[in-house]
Order: structure tokens, then sequence, then C-alpha cells
């Protein structure tokens, strides 16, 4: 089976039909991958026991009717605890960690019915914007194999691009939802923070993190959020007030609404022409179809890169402590005190990209550089929150590049660290304010697709699919197949 042929709600309406069993599906996927996943390297772990001993405990139940998700397959972020199956974070340190309790989210997805298929390859410990930082393969771009698929959460988007799940889960920080999305041509969610209960997601940084879905359409991504969100009492940062039905009002159109455009996230000179162009005429299309363009400024987004660099990294510094190598994870052997422990299992346990993070959160919280770094930052987030506020006040949602160009080629920033964090900078705002965002396909350049992200108000979901709906119910982005270029 194609799944880049099929929304969730037809393969859904198969199942029901009994067209095909959830065992037929799940073996289906197996396949897929088999066929594949050795190109694209998308996922670490398989659960294909597991996976089908649930299919045929569904078939036996019967297809739950009214449940659209019943039944089907999903792949996960390899930072979000699975009950019994491998969790690595795509680390050295926890290579063999095997969790004994579920994420809520995938209680929640267990409880909408859907099945693991397996855990999927990402940056380590979610830090980088390329997939080329986890400690046991790189994944590769479905449209161009020569090129990376985004990061933190890549393998996860280049599954569901390149076909082998319909959808997947990943973990947005500073854009590694949305990123990874456009360089795929997928829609991906980053919701509002606290939308989305973090319990189960192995933090990265915890004021920022949020975990979303990857999917084909618009309206699969707005089924899977429905399924997932809502309070956690496992979560403290989990929001208290009622979850909607995404869905609702999702066709409604765009006339009537005021789209805001951040003129800070247009640049010429330093962006892709083909990104640019692919986004203006996603703009000039929403005016025709009856929205009011509205130019507004975030004055402070200059500061989004240095002030989530400090603040990410010093609250990765605080959360990555408890990988000690004596509790649980890797340690090192080659040891002969208490000392030892702690310096080689963390030296041999954590990556370059990873040390290179606590080192300089570490830094940003010691005596003497707190109040010039770390206070500075958020000082800085909270003018950047405060942007979003102003501006929302007279626009509904705002439209602007999820990134500043296409895929690059594997390789082609890993050796410049400042290179690959300057590729998060049209993201790492929204996580900075808290603010929902979806990154959509909105063309192509250079033969690579183009994302476009719509921002909106806090927990204000509903309004960003209904935007993103509307775009892509007239143009075509979201039907294209990747090539696989550049195999062998």
């Amino acid at each position: 089976m194609d799944f880049l042929d099929y929304t969730l709600e037809e393969l859904h309406e198969k199942l029901v039909s009994k067209e095909f069993t959830a065992v037929e599906l799940m073996e289906s996927v197996y396949a897929n991958i088999a066929q594949t996943d050795e190109q694209v390297g998308a996922f670490l772990t398989l659960s294909k026991e597991e996976a089908l001993a649930a299919a045929k405990e569904m078939d036996e139940q019967g297809i739950d009717e009214k449940n659209v998700l019943s039944g089907l397959p999903i792949g996960i972020k390899d930072n979000i605890s699975t009950k019994g199956i491998k969790t690595t974070a795509a680390s050295k340190m926890l290579e063999d960690f095997v969790p004994v309790y579920d994420a809520t989210v995938i209680e929640k997805l267990k409880q909408a019915g859907m099945i693991t298929v397996g855990k999927l390859n990402m940056d380590e410990f979610a830090m980088g914007g390329s997939t080329e930082n986890s400690a046991f393969q790189i994944t590769r771009n479905p449209w161009d194999l020569t090129k990376v698929p985004g990061g933190s959460s890549g393998g996860s988007a280049a599954a569901v691009a390149a076909g082998l799940v319909p959808v997947s889960l990943g973990s947005d920080t500073g854009g590694s939802v949305r990123e990874p999305a456009a360089f795929t041509g997928l829609v991906g969610m980053k919701p509002t923070y606290g939308r989305v209960s973090r319990y189960g997601l192995i933090a990265f940084a915890s004021s920022l993190d949020q975990i979303g879905p990857f999917t084909r359409t618009v309206k699969d991504n707005a089924l899977v959020l429905n399924a997932i969100s809502g309070t956690d009492e496992k979560d403290s940062t989990s929001y208290r007030g009622e979850t909607p039905d995404f869905t609702e009002d999702i066709d409604k159109g765009v006339k009537g609404l005021r789209i805001g455009v951040p003129k800070e996230y247009f640049h010429e000179d330093a962006q892709e022409p083909g990104v640019i162009e692919s986004v203006r005429q996603a703009i000039n299309f929403y005016e025709k179809m009856g929205a009011e363009i509205v130019e507004v400024s975030l004055p402070h987004s200059e500061y989004g890169i240095p002030a989530y660099y400090i603040i990410a990294s010093s609250e990765a510094s605080s959360n990555l402590q408890r990988f000690d190598g004596i509790r649980y994870g890797y340690r090192s052997e080659n040891i002969e005190s208490l000392e030892d422990i702690y310096i080689k299992s963390r030296s041999e346990g954590f990556g370059k990209e990873v040390k290179r993070r606590i080192m300089l959160g570490t830094f940003s919280l010691s005596s003497g550089f707190y109040d010039a770094h770390f206070k500075k930052a958020a000082q800085a987030r909270t003018l950047i929150r405060q942007d979003f506020e102003k501006v929302f006040e007279d626009v509904d949602v705002l439209v602007a590049p999820t990134t500043t160009t296409t895929a690059f080629e594997i390789g082609g920033k890993i050796k410049d660290p400042l290179a690959m964090y300057m590729s998060d900078i049209l993201t790492v705002p929204v996580n900075l304010a808290g603010v929902p965002s979806l990154s959509i396909p909105c063309g192509f350049s250079n033969d690579m697709p183009v994302g476009m992200q719509i921002i909106g108000k806090h927990f204000d979901e509903k309004t960003i699919y209904r935007t993103a709906y509307a775009f892509e119910k007239e143009n075509d982005y979201h039907t294209k197949k990747p090539s696989f270029r550049g195999g062998e």
C-alpha cells in the first residue's frame, strides 16, 4: 500500500468496509519499510511483533467506526517514551534503554486505537537541525537522498514523506517539527506550549519543548492533534482549559480574516529566491480568496537565535544532569573512581553537539555570567512574546516562510555550528513566545519542497488549520510525491 495516496479518513473507511484488515495494513507498513527504509534511514527500532499483535486484537474487537484513527499505524520520534519499546533519543547514552511506562501522548494514541510501528531517528536529544547528530545513522530526505530531511525530527518527517507510515509524532523545541516538514513537503504542527502533555518526552528545554504531528494533509494533522491534546495532571505546564475539535470550521475559508505578514521574515538578499517567491504567491492567493493582508513588524525577532540558544542550552544543561552513568544509561568501563564514572560516562556517552550545548548552558548559568547571559536572554524572550501579543491585537494569523532555504546537502553545515543554528532563525521566535505554528507545503524551489508557516494566537490552532486548509484545498502541493533522487 502506498500511504502517499490516502488520507487517514480514507484508510479508516477501508478498514471499516473490510477492504483490508488491520493486520494486513500493518504487514503492508513493514513491507514498505523493508523495501524503502534502507535508502532513507528513518527508523531506529521496529516494534513489529507488538504492532501485529495489537492489529490482530483490533480486528477481533472490530474497528471503531466513529473513531477515525482506529487501527491506523503511526511512527514515534525516539525521544518519546514507549513502554517495552527501546527509546534512545538517538544517543549512545540511552542505547539500550527500554521504558517501563508510556508517555501521555502514547496513552492517548492507544485510546484512539492507533498502533505504534516503531521509533524514528532524530538528532541526539533533539539537538540539531539536520538529523546528522544521531549516534546511530543519518536520515536522508526522500526528495533527494543527498540532502538532509531537517531536524531534529528528521526521521519522523522522512518516514511520512517516503510513504512508510501515514502519520508520525515529532517534537519541536526551536523548529524541529516545522523545519523537517518544510524540507520534506509535509504538514507539521508545533502546538501552543501546554496544549500537548510533555510527560514522557525526554526533555531538551522544558520551557520550549512541544510534541506535534507530521501528516500529508491539514485535516489529518488536525485529527491527530485532537487525539493527543488535553489536560494532563502529570504535566504541571499542561493547559487546564477545554480542548476544541480542531477540524470544526476547518472548511470555513479565509474571507474576512486579517493575515499579517511580518517584514522581518522576508529578506530577499539572504533567503533562497524560490522560497520567498513561493510564499509571496501563497499570500497573493489568500488575498484573492478574500483575506485582508497586513504588513506587520516583530522587531525583536532578530534576538531570537541568541536568546533561544542561551535559554535552550541552559535548560539542557540542567535536564541532562540526570544522565550520569550511575542510575541508568551508558556507563564507561574504564573507571577507577566516582569522578571517573561521571566524567568518562558523559564524555563517551554524549555526542559532540550535546556536549557543546551542555557547556554553553553551564557557562550561561554560572556565577558571574548569569546576569550577562541567561537573564538578558530571558528579557529578550519577554520582548519577543510581547511583539506577538501586540501584533495579534490587529491580525488573526501570521504567514511567513518556515525556513530561509530548501533542504541543504548532507554534510553541508554539520561542521559549522553557527550556520546550522541560523537555519532556525524563522522558527525559534514561535517557541520563545509559546504560540502555535503550522508548516504546510506551498511550492518548490530547485525541485525541493518549500514550507510556509502559519502562526496563530495562543490556543487558537483552529484558525491556523482553517487558514492552511483553505490553501491546501485550492493547491496540490501536498499531493506531490518524492523523487528519491541521488540514490545508488
